[in-house]
C-alpha cells in the first residue's frame, strides 16, 4: 500500500470531510499496513493539531446541547411545581412573559451576590415573573433562616416575607431565634408568633417539597435558576440573564 493512499485515508478518517472513494477495509490490512496507517494519522494530527481542537469543540457542543435538551425536559415535567406553586413567593411582574425561578440559600455567598443582579434585572426588564424557592443546603443555620422566612410568609403574608427575605440576604447576625426575633422587631413584625411557627409541619412541608423538586431537577448547588425552559446552574450576572431572556423571547 502506498504512503500516498494511506495519507489520503488518514485525512478522511480524521476530519470526516467526505467518505473515501474506495471504502477502506481495515480488517484486510496487513500488520505493516496498519502500522503505516497509524504513522500517517499521527503525522497528520501533529501537522494539523487544530483538527483535534475542532473535534473537541464539536463534542462539547453536542454534550451541551444534550444537557440543554435534558434540562428542558426536566423543566417541562416539573412545570407546575416550578411556576405555579402556591407555597412560593412571587414577585417581579406576575403577568410577565418569562418566569425566572431561583433556588437559594441565605448563607450562600453567590446567592447574596446574585441578589442585586436579580433585583436589577427585574427593575430593568419589567416583564419577568420571579419565583423564590427556599432551598437550604448549607447546614442547620441555612435551614433555620429558611424556616424563619417561610413562617413569616405563612403568618404575615407576602409583603412581610419579602422584607424578611431581603433583610436575610445581607444579614450578618446569628441565625437563631434571638437574632430572628430582633430582626422581626426591627421590621415591625410579630416576632413571637413567627418564631413559634418556625418548626411547624406546614413550614417543614415547604422545605421538603423544594428539596424534592431540586432533586428531580438535579440541582446540587445554589444559586440555581430556571428561566423559561432553561436550567441556569450557578451564579450569572444581570447582563447575562438579560441576554438569555432576550434569546428566549426571540425564539
Amino acid at each position: 500500500m502506498s504512503r500516498k493512499f494511506l495519507s489520503a485515508a488518514a485525512f478522511g478518517l480524521c476530519v470526516s470531510l467526505a467518505p473515501p472513494a474506495p471504502a477502506l477495509d481495515l480488517e484486510s490490512l496487513s500488520a505493516s499496513d496498519r502500522a503505516l496507517l497509524r504513522e500517517e494519522i499521527r503525522a497528520y494530527l501533529l501537522e494539523n493539531p487544530e483538527v483535534i481542537m475542532e473535534a473537541v469543540a464539536v463534542l462539547e457542543d453536542r454534550q451541551a446541547q444534550g444537557q440543554a435538551n435534558a434540562d428542558s425536559d426536566l423543566v417541562k415535567t416539573n412545570a407546575e411545581a416550578l411556576f405555579n406553586d402556591p407555597n412560593s413567593w412571587v414577585g417581579g411582574n406576575p403577568e410577565g412573559d418569562i418566569t425566572l425561578v431561583e433556588f437559594m440559600d441565605y448563607r450562600c455567598g453567590y446567592c447574596r451576590r446574585a441578589f442585586d443582579d436579580v433585583k436589577g434585572l427585574l427593575a430593568a426588564d419589567g416583564n419577568i415573573k420571579f419565583v423564590i424557592k427556599e432551598f437550604p443546603i448549607l447546614g442547620e443555620e441555612s435551614v433555620r433562616a429558611s424556616r424563619f422566612a417561610i413562617a413569616t410568609r405563612q403568618v404575615a403574608g407576602d409583603d412581610a416575607y419579602k422584607s424578611v427575605h431581603d433583610a436575610l440576604m445581607s444579614y450578618d447576625g446569628s441565625m437563631n431565634e434571638t437574632g430572628f426575633t430582633r430582626l422581626a422587631d426591627t421590621l415591625g413584625l410579630d416576632a413571637n408568633r413567627i418564631v413559634s411557627e418556625m418548626d411547624s409541619d406546614a413550614v417543614t412541608e415547604v422545605i421538603a417539597a423544594n428539596h424534592a423538586l431540586g432533586q428531580r431537577l438535579q440541582i446540587n448547588g445554589t444559586p440555581s435558576f430556571v428561566m423559561g425552559d432553561q436550567m441556569l446552574r450557578g451564579y450569572l450576572p444581570q447582563d447575562a440573564m438579560q441576554e438569555i431572556a432576550n434569546e428566549i423571547r426571540a425564539q
